[in-house]
Parts: C-alpha cells; structure tokens; sequence
C-alpha cells in the first residue's frame, strides 16, 4: 500500500502560520506549566506549551501505542498558545504479519482574564507505508478550560481526572480494533468535558460565563 498521510487541525483566533510566527516573534515566554498559585494571585503573564504523542510500529517492533494525560493551569494571563499533537505510523508488515500503532494524547488547559489572547492548535496524523493489513490510530483531544477570573481545579476534580487518566492507558494498552479503540476515547473525552463543566460551574460569577471548548481530531486506518 501506498504511503499516505493526512492532517488537520482546530484553531481559535489564530491560524497555524500566525501561531509559529505571532506569539514568538512578540516573545512569549518559554513553556509554562502548571501554575495554581498564580491562579490564585492573579499574576498576569504569558505562556506557550505544546504536547505531542508520537508512536511508531514497523517488522521489527509490530506494536507500538502510546498516550498522554496532561494538565496545564496557566491561571491569569495576557496571552497563550497551547498545542496539542498525535502522530502515529505503521510501516513495512503485511497483512499475514500486520502491525499496530497507537497514539492519544489529551490536553487540559486553564486560562482565566476576560480579554485573554488564547492561541490553540489541535493535530492528529496517522500514516501507514507500505502497511497492507496495518491498525494505525492518532486521535488528539485539546480542553480548554476559560474563566474570567482566576480559578484552579480543586482536588476532587484532579480525583477524577486521574481515574479517566488511568482508563485511558488501559484503553491504549488494550489489544480492541482501531474502530472501537476511536469509539471508546471519544466516551473517555466526553467525561473529561463533564468533569471540567462540573468544575467551572462551582467557578467565581462575573459577567462572562466560564466555558469549556473541546477541539477533538482523530486519523487512522482502516480507514473512517
């Protein structure tokens, strides 16, 4: 089979020229991670972060399957630009001798002030070379949390967070078909929203509303 590759992305207020440009050219300050206290003071300041999940399957090495989990609270700030990535590749089996690659990633992040400049870019690429028979998957799933005023995720939110976290490396680890595998991460993303809506709705009133914006993308084969 032929090489193939295709990509996509979901972005606000900014297209993906204007992210590698825009924020760095004005000197955004390197990658922030979480930050609660400033949440709580009220700091204001800006941060760029970029997560990627990347796996690789081929003859030698016939399964590979990867995922990430992470939280990023930037609290109060002027400007963000957050990133978030999955890539996975399937190369050189055959249908007698298949391969699985496997990679998700999902991202978590926190802003807070009502004239924030937020920059948000959500990419998921899977390619099989030369891979007759292949289970390639890449699915890239970005929340972004975004209250007027300062707020952080409490510890019962982290609670069940950490539990989705733990489904989902089971998820990633199990040997289901790509089809079910997509099927199933969008349930575990659905919850990951409710979780974070229950928690903004406990967040302080102002005259914005708190909102919670899933950018959701996956690739794979077989194909949709």
């Amino acid at each position: 089979m032929s090489s193939h590759r295709k990509a996509r992305s979901s972005s606000t207020l900014i297209t993906r020229r204007a992210l590698r440009l825009g924020l760095f050219a004005a000197g955004v300050a390197g990658v922030a991670t979480a930050v609660p206290a400033q949440a709580a003071t009220g700091v204001r300041h800006a941060a760029v972060v970029s997560d990627h999940v990347f796996s690789h399957a081929d003859r030698a090495h016939h399964t590979e399957a990867k995922d990430s989990f992470t939280v990023r609270q930037f609290g109060t700030v002027d400007a963000t630009g957050v990133r978030n990535q999955a890539n996975a590749v399937s190369a050189g089996c055959s249908a007698d001798d298949h391969c699985r690659s496997v990679a998700l990633s999902f991202q978590i992040v926190t802003v807070a002030g009502e004239h924030t400049h937020l920059n948000a870019a959500n990419y998921s690429d899977a390619a099989n070379k030369e891979c007759t028979g292949c289970q390639t998957l890449a699915g890239a799933y970005q929340f972004v949390v975004s209250t007027p005023t300062p707020f952080g995720l409490d510890a019962a939110t982290r609670h069940r967070l950490d539990d989705i976290h733990r489904r989902l490396d089971a998820l990633t680890r199990s040997k289901l078909p790509a089809a079910e595998l997509r099927t199933r991460a969008d349930g575990l993303a659905g919850e990951v929203t409710a979780v974070l809506r229950d928690a903004v709705a406990h967040a302080p009133k102002a005259k914005a509303q708190p909102t919670v914006t899933l950018h959701r993308h996956l690739d794979g084969w077989p194909g949709h």
